[in-house]
């Protein structure tokens, strides 16, 4: 049974996690995606970071979304432990809903071209590319993607 719910990105298990996946990032893309998050940023009305737990309670994943601009949520900090099959989605479905309940029209995000297992991922779940925004316009190692959410 896999359990998902809000939580704050300072606990012991947001912060394994999330240096985690700077970790795998970096060995990816070549940048652990560091300087692309603060979690004061998620701790803000609008926002929602969430850790996905197993049976027996360990965590196993976690994401968070932002807002970003009118009606447009920010996904960040999207990662499943290898050997968990089904957290990336349960952290997605979780997350999206919640944005849907704060009343976004839409979730964005930012992920590397060469990460293809992700690009894959969100565009298997309905994400659709986009122009690249903010910090991103004019970097073409980056891909940002978008989904409308049903209210």
């Amino acid at each position: 049974m896999l359990s998902v719910r809000a939580e704050d990105p300072g606990t012991p298990d947001g912060i394994a996690l999330v240096d985690e996946l700077s970790s795998a990032l970096a060995a990816i893309t070549g940048d652990s995606g560091r300087s692309s998050f603060d979690a004061g940023g998620v701790r803000v009305a609008g926002a929602c970071f969430a850790v996905a737990r197993n049976a027996g309670g360990q965590a196993v994943g976690c994401g968070a979304f932002r807002p970003l601009a009118d009606g447009v949520a920010e996904l960040k900090r999207m990662y499943a432990r290898p050997g968990n099959p089904g957290v990336g989605s349960a952290l997605l479905a979780f997350l999206e809903a919640e944005a849907a309940s704060l009343d976004y029209r839409e979730i964005w995000l930012e992920t590397r071209v060469v990460n293809q297992r992700a690009v894959g991922f969100y565009r298997a779940r309905g994400y659709s590319q986009i122009p690249n925004y903010g910090k991103y316009v004019g970097n073409d190692r980056a891909i940002c993607l978008a989904k409308q959410l049903r209210r």
